[in-house]
């Protein structure tokens, strides 16, 4: 039961072990940026405006400077000050447009240590320039995906939906029809030729090509074209009419030759 069950599970596709493989990828690529951003309590200070800060450096409490990309600027006090959230030690702020070189000169005479650098870019920052890209290529792949999806829809349009049963399903016999007698003995003929159609063909006889069984719904009819394929031990194509029947003109005469091909290929 089990190895029947493996049988019939759909083969997972190549597209489908490549998204699999990526989403793994992206997720070992991506939590540990969480992890970290998250664990990441560095503040980078208060904010303050020039003004303050000018104050500040009037009366000697700027202990340490660094200037960001020419724009900002972070820095140390000497003693701590009272701010928004406490006291302040640490501080952050913004250059005027046109700062001439009298800040620095101001920065000089007040013993300032200064420094100069460029603003951070870390994983976080990188990552989020990437991931206009990413999305560009994963609905890329996505449209690629379907486009294919429905090119391999397209060339089986025409195919045929017929159902076919083997010996994995259970075997039907005539033995499991109630009834129809007459019906089962000329069918019994047509087995008889299907598993040895060498006696009647010495004889001059000729194998049907097929029989036709005629009558109302649920009067047997499947069950007994199943007992003729069980009894000569052959496949049976189990479809049904509406199946052949489409929108598009001559989509069910395909599907009509693509069924006799599929029996022919079973002989």
């Amino acid at each position: 039961m089990a190895e029947r069950d493996s049988k019939n599970k759909p083969p997972v596709s190549r597209w489908g072990r490549f998204s699999k493989i990526a989403s793994l990828w992206v997720l070992i690529f991506l939590v540990p940026l969480i992890l970290i951003r998250m664990m990441d309590t560095t503040e980078p200070g208060e904010e303050l405006d020039f003004s303050q800060f000018s104050r500040e450096l009037d009366r000697g409490n700027v202990e340490r400077v660094v200037i960001v990309e020419g724009r900002r600027m972070e820095g140390n006090l000497r003693a701590p000050i009272e701010g928004g959230e406490g006291t302040v030690t640490t501080f952050t702020t913004d250059l005027p447009v046109h700062h001439s070189e009298n800040l620095i000169t101001r920065l000089e005479a007040a013993n300032v240590e200064i420094g100069a650098r460029d603003a951070d870019r870390d994983w976080w920052s990188v990552l989020i320039g990437f991931l206009p890209w990413i999305l560009i290529i994963g609905i890329w792949i996505f449209i690629i995906r379907q486009m294919q999806a429905g090119g391999a829809k397209a060339f089986q349009f025409g195919k045929s939906k017929a159902k076919m049963l083997t010996g994995d399903t259970p075997k039907v016999t005539f033995d499991d029809v109630a009834g129809a007698d007459e019906a089962k003995y000329e069918l019994q003929e047509i087995v008889e030729f299907l598993k040895d159609p060498k006696k009647f063909s010495r004889l001059g006889g000729r194998i049907p090509k097929g029989a036709l069984l005629v009558g109302p719904p649920g009067t047997g009819k499947t069950l007994l074209a199943r007992a003729v394929a069980g009894e000569a031990g052959r496949p049976f194509f189990q479809m049904s009419g509406s199946d052949f029947v489409e929108m598009f003109v001559g989509v069910g005469a395909s599907r009509v030759r693509d069924l006799f091909e599929q029996g022919k290929a079973q002989a």
